[in-house]
């Protein structure tokens, strides 16, 4: 089977003299494969003979041409004529919670407006739901799709940008939660989501970490057969992921929970199952059958579907141990005096600490700590109180919330930090890992979150300085983007032997980049201590037994997996002081 997808909004034929058109062999012979229709190529999938020259020759990046696995029947859902197609569907089961992972802009929030009910699948025709669900009959899909039909089926929705909550409501945190609570849970949900010291304050004040934990419990408190999460890590520390894992599972004990969800850890230890997407962003999604969460992930994790013979990625992704290095061999980049900084509620003292050349330092925390202060005050974008910090450096830094303020396009805003931008390294080393080859010419103000975090992260990385400042580079990113992210940045260090700070809440991707640890401690809200970096083993450890939560290595693929609390791992790390870099599952 081969599909032909084309990008309208990319499409822009008066600019490309139609090479896609002029260049196609078929057309070349006479056949009418690519045609124009107001203006726009369509391209005829049935005589389309795959050469994929029309894919090279488009300047605009807007043309997939897909072989797809001969075991793929019809798409459940596509979008017109050349549009994305997606390829089955996840399956919600009652009192389980269903985990979905796969890359942004693959088909999940089709997925789950089929589910809900507001999209009827079309199965690339125009077809009714009884079509459907006689299409589907015989199976777990089909009798859910005919309950939708016939009775109707209630749903709640959590958003995944919730940034966008405060341009949609106005009002107190209290009078929104009122409004979604169909189940009597306000207090039970405001008390453990942590809501009640905001419960009174206004929506446009809050921060993200606090805006995720609002509609978290907006969607919780509705009274619904199946609830969505899409996204609820960003701007959550580990701890608060933990609570609202706590507050998802009893929500599934006698209903339907899917979660659409990019942080592994936080998967594992929230999901029974886990549907696996994989395809091309933006092309088309292919929905796997459920699969155990560790198998699942593991495969993930790997690049390869064995039960679909599918390869998602050309290496696995590897996580190590890293040996600590010898201090006495790496030279100190800045060594600074403790220090404080005071605001009316709250107060940070920063211990003493050296940070090292060429070396990348993970820095972990509760929300509401200090990270972002701390880095703002190594920056340069704040003074101290009490201490002194002459930092004789050059800076580049990348804040907690991205925003686009110019017009510019990417090429023209990333053109005007450096001058490497259009050399083969830079290219190599960051516009294609990053996938920003789609995105040069667009609007700054086009892009989605997750694209322009991505921009912004090569924006600081590009920058002329000593040290490299970036916080919260995870936020909105999927997996793959995670991933590469941590290889990038990694590699950078190395290669451009630069020091990187990053201050993250991703365990992943805090394993994968860091080598030494930042950990801060206190009353998130009141007072802050950061101390100085310690080895990964050594930070892990304080950092995770200050929240009670124990981490093991799996015996696969290495990567970290949380312990269910009070198993029987967990409480044999808790005794020996190993919350983190324990033996390996399996091993002993």
């Amino acid at each position: 089977m081969r599909i032909a997808v084309i990008d309208r909004d990319r499409c822009q034929p008066r600019k490309c003299s139609r090479e896609c058109e002029y260049f196609c062999p078929p057309v070349r012979t006479g056949d009418e494969t690519i045609v124009f229709r107001d203006g726009k190529p369509v391209i005829t999938e049935s005589l389309c003979v795959g050469c994929g020259i029309c894919v090279k020759k488009c300047p605009f990046g807007a043309i997939h041409i897909i072989n797809l696995p001969d075991e793929l029947d019809k798409p459940i859902h596509r979008y017109g004529e050349n549009g994305f197609a997606l390829y089955g569907l996840p399956v919600p089961a009652e009192g389980k919670v269903v985990g979905i992972l796969g890359p942004n802009g693959i088909g999940k929030s089709t997925a789950v407006g089929i589910l809900s009910g507001l999209l009827c699948p079309n199965l690339s025709k125009e077809a009714s739901w009884e079509e459907v669900v006689r299409f589907y009959s015989g199976s777990a899909l089909g009798d859910y799709l005919k309950t939708v039909v016939e009775h109707g089926i209630s749903t709640a929705y959590k958003p995944q940008y919730v940034s966008r909550i405060p341009k949609g409501y106005s009002g107190s945190v209290r009078s929104l939660l009122e409004m979604t609570d169909e189940r009597d849970a306000l207090f039970e949900l405001a008390d453990k989501l942590g809501l009640n010291p905001i419960m009174n304050r206004e929506i446009s004040s809050l921060s993200g970490g606090e805006l995720q934990r609002v509609a978290i419990a907006a969607c919780a408190a509705r009274d619904a057969n199946v609830y969505f999460f899409d996204e609820i890590s960003p701007y959550l520390d580990i701890f608060q992921r933990i609570s609202v894992a706590r507050v998802i599972r009893e929500l599934a004990f006698d209903r339907s929970v899917m979660v659409v969800e990019h942080d592994m850890a936080l998967l594992d230890l929230l999901a029974d199952v886990v549907h696996l997407v994989y395809g091309t962003p933006g092309a088309y999604g292919v929905i796997t059958r459920p699969k155990g969460v560790r198998v699942g992930i593991n495969q993930y994790i790997r690049g390869y579907l064995p039960d679909e013979n599918i390869r998602t990625r050309s290496e696995p992704i590897e996580f190590e141990v890293h040996a600590p290095r010898m201090e006495k061999d790496v030279p100190v980049l800045v060594e600074y005096d403790t220090f404080t900084k005071s605001y009316p509620q709250f107060r940070l003292t920063a211990e003493a600490g050296v940070i090292r050349a060429s070396e990348v330092v993970g820095i972990l925390g509760p929300n509401g700590i200090g990270k972002s202060t701390y880095i703002k005050i190594l920056g340069g974008i704040e003074e101290p109180d009490e201490g002194e910090l002459a930092l004789d450096l050059k800076i580049s830094y990348k804040p907690q919330y991205v925003k686009a303020d110019s017009d510019l396009s990417v090429r023209e805003f990333l053109r005007g930090i450096t001058a490497d931008i259009d050399s083969s390294y830079y290219q190599s080393e960051f516009v294609n890992p990053m996938g920003l080859e789609n995105l040069m010419d667009r609007s700054l103000t086009e892009l989605s979150g997750g694209e322009l975090q991505r921009v912004a992260i090569i924006a600081c990385l590009s920058r002329e300085a000593d040290l490299y400042l970036l916080d919260e580079p995870s936020a909105h990113l999927d997996v793959e983007q995670r991933m590469m992210t941590a290889k990038v940045m990694r590699r950078f260090a190395e290669s451009a032997e630069r020091s990187v700070l990053v201050v993250d809440h991703d365990i992943y991707l805090i394993d994968l980049l860091s080598e030494r640890l930042i950990v801060f401690d206190g009353v998130p809200g009141k007072k802050g201590v950061s101390h100085p970096p310690y080895d990964m083993r050594t930070g892990m450890n304080c950092f995770l037994a200050g929240i009670e939560i124990t981490f093991r290595r799996d015996e696969e693929t290495r990567r970290p997996r949380v312990n269910k609390p009070g198993s029987r791992l967990d409480r044999s790390q808790k005794a020996s002081g190993e919350y983190y870099y324990y033996a390996i599952e399996g091993s002993g």
